[in-house]
């Protein structure tokens, strides 16, 4: 019996998810695209000081060993034999950085996450340098000058963590997104890992020309970065080395894609115009633009979409960024405690069914696409004394949908052709709500794949496609139909118009809440710098919170 079943089987591939919230290991079906198992950890966040977010970085690679491992057990109890898996494709959170030593392996300092806004005055001073008439960073790199990316988070460990400089100085120091890093440890670490990182991800890095598809002297000048500490760029399907611990030593790991791009890989949107919206700890909207590289006159970025072999070409993409979407359920958990699981957050939006004027600006970060605006601060407004916990609730899941129609809107703008329906995938999407009222306020459908997995399922496809490996085939007749779900709008026009016209009251409201210093600073004098109302929102929140933990009405 179980021998038939190996038979059946054929070629497994793995991928590695590794997201800002947790870690994954997923293992499919190279011929049918079925997901076999797979293991989940979540990873801790660090909030050392006001605005900025670390993680471990030896924590995210113990959590890749762990989920490698038990996904492997479970296979083993499904009588699924290990060895068939070929391949082991990386998905990552992008932008986070990571700095190491080559020699201990060793990190010299946490990694700096994504949401980090700790680099704010150093964005400010480098803005200054750039001529107003040629900005180079941005038709260089296809990006805003923003802490959001990872050129401005190795300036500030340079200057500010000896152990970087004097790693630096000695030439024992490594920088690395997590891809970097992971696939370095995962090849042997200091007994010869290969430090490498694929296009995607240097794409998100601030000092890679995305048109060269090269580390470029003059960004690297321009941000004082030695190019003798960034990893060698590859292609995002191909053998970079084999696995050299655990249950699958031995195994090649052969794709490498930045989470986004995985995504957009995994809903196979190979053709041009074609997009997705990925619903996680962050929002984020592709839109597949082909060979050429599409600038974004609304607030938009220019990104690498995916290079998937050596010889192949590459694709670009127009990316909305969104900072905050399943990291605002993980906040009403986590710091106001008015749900004890994420998913408790549709249970109470269903109870109430409308935010009751209330709306939840979550710019914890800033707001990032399309206003790009650092001092933006995270407000609840349109609270009556008949407010609860369930309107905040069904407020944080509205938005995340009206940020998605601001991108949305801004994609619509730049492309020419408004896209018909928008298709979906992430964590969140399991929340039929917040999948309805995406709906309703695009008023276009929402179509979601059965299989919401599609990061992983992007990072499977790119490692079993590598020359070397080709167990998957990429070609249009070969790939498999996916089962969709539909959500069709069920409010009328006028009345999703008026929802968002209000949004965009509230967003405004939310702008210019800190300066540059007290955002930097970290000292406990930024609150004053925050205004009344924050205190009074704060207060009532946490009241409500209270209430109800406690049963009173």
């Amino acid at each position: 019996m179980a021998a038939a079943k190996k038979a059946v089987l054929g070629p497994l591939v793995g991928a590695v998810d590794q997201g800002t919230s947790s870690t994954r290991f997923l293992v499919f079906n190279s011929k049918t695209a079925e997901l076999l198992s797979h293991h989940q950890v979540e990873i801790k966040q660090e909030f050392p000081r006001e605005g900025w977010v670390e993680q471990d970085p030896k924590e995210i690679l113990h959590s890749v060993y762990e989920c490698i491992e038990k996904t492997c057990e479970k296979l083993g109890q499904l009588n699924i034999d290990i060895s068939n898996i070929k391949a082991i494709g990386v998905s990552n959170q992008r932008e986070t950085t990571v700095v190491w030593d080559k020699l201990t392996g060793e990190p010299l300092y946490n990694a700096v996450v994504w949401l980090d806004l700790r680099t704010q005055s150093t964005v400010e001073s480098l803005s200054k340098r750039i001529p107003g008439n040629n900005n180079f960073v941005k038709s260089k790199t296809g990006l805003p000058l923003s802490t959001y990316f990872s050129a401005v988070k190795l300036r500030w460990l340079l200057d500010n963590v000896r152990k970087v400089q004097k790693a630096v100085e000695e030439d024992r120091a490594l920088f690395g997104t997590v891809d970097s890093w992971l696939i370095w440890s995962l090849t042997g670490g200091a007994s010869g890992g290969v430090h490498c990182t694929d296009v995607t991800n240097a794409s998100r890095t601030m000092l890679f020309n995305i048109h060269s598809l090269e580390w470029d002297k003059e960004l690297c000048e321009f941000f004082e970065i030695p190019m003798k500490i960034l990893p060698n760029v590859r292609s995002s399907s191909e053998i970079y080395g084999l696995m050299k611990a655990g249950a699958l030593e031995g195994v090649p790991i052969s794709g490498c894609l930045g989470d986004q791009s995985a995504a957009l890989v995994g809903q196979m949107c190979f053709q041009d115009g074609q997009a997705k919206n990925t619903y996680g700890t962050g929002c984020f909207l592709l839109c597949n633009t082909g060979h050429k590289c599409v600038f974004s006159e609304h607030g938009l970025l220019t990104t690498v979409a995916y290079k998937l072999g050596r010889d192949k070409p590459v694709y670009y993409a127009l990316e909305g960024s969104v900072a905050i979407a399943g990291a605002v359920i993980r906040w009403l958990r986590d710091n106001l405690g008015i749900i004890k699981t994420s998913e408790e957050i549709e249970k109470l939006a269903k109870e109430v069914g409308t935010s009751y004027g209330c709306y939840f600006v979550p710019a914890f970060s800033g707001l990032y696409a399309p206003y790009w605006e650092p001092s933006a601060r995270g407000i609840i407004c349109g609270l009556t004394q008949f407010t609860n916990k369930c309107h905040i609730a069904f407020a944080a899941l509205e938005a995340v949908c009206f940020q998605t129609r601001e991108i949305l809107d801004a994609m619509n703008r730049d492309c020419g052709i408004p896209l018909s329906h928008l298709q979906v995938d992430g964590g969140m999407t399991n929340n039929k709500i917040l999948m309805q009222l995406q709906a309703d306020i695009l008023y276009i459908p929402v179509v979601k794949p059965s299989m919401p997995e599609t990061t992983a399922l992007g990072a499977a496809m790119a490692a079993g496609a590598a020359e070397g490996v080709g167990v998957w085939s990429l070609e249009p007749e070969d790939l498999s139909a996916v089962t969709m779900e539909r959500f069709e709008p069920q409010i009328n026009a006028e009345e999703s118009e008026i929802r968002y016209s209000t949004w965009k009251k509230a967003v405004m409201k939310s702008m210019g809440w800190v300066t540059t210093q007290s955002s930097e600073s970290g000292d406990p004098s930024i609150f004053c710098s925050l205004p009344l109302g924050f205190f009074i929102v704060s207060s009532m929140v946490m009241l409500i919170g209270a209430r109800y933990r406690s049963g009173m009405p």
